[in-house]
């Protein structure tokens, strides 16, 4: 028994002085892991808001586009939370701004070749 109470006060004393590169490592460690999730989650998922926000902004009436249920329309009429969209001759679906995914292919080009002049 007494053996036992001189090893847990032996490993007391031990562990009361900690070493400083220790410390330094742990301060390193939680840099690292910071700057880690910064640059793998934080800053790509702020670059596609910004990219889904330009892309709302540049939704405009006539244009041709794909919603994520994938019917394909030509916006009619649009405000700030929903698109009139008509699907065919007299066929008009209100949907939510949000579900509109992308332009069609025809579109996209005539949006690339406008934003290069």
């Amino acid at each position: 028994m007494q053996n036992l109470t001189l090893i847990l006060l032996q490993a007391a004393q031990a562990g009361q002085e900690a070493p400083k590169s220790n410390i330094w490592m742990n301060v390193i460690f939680w840099v690292l892991l910071i700057a880690v999730i910064y640059f793998f989650m934080i800053r790509p998922a702020s670059k596609r808001n910004k990219e889904a926000q330009k892309f709302k902004e540049s939704l405009k009436k006539g244009s041709k586009v794909i919603t994520a249920g994938g019917v394909y329309g030509i916006i009619d009429e649009i405000s700030d939370t929903y698109v009139l969209l008509e699907i065919a001759n007299g066929v008009r679906i209100k949907i939510d701004k949000n579900s509109i995914v992308s332009f069609t292919e025809a579109e996209a080009q005539n949006n690339d070749t406008a934003e290069k002049k």
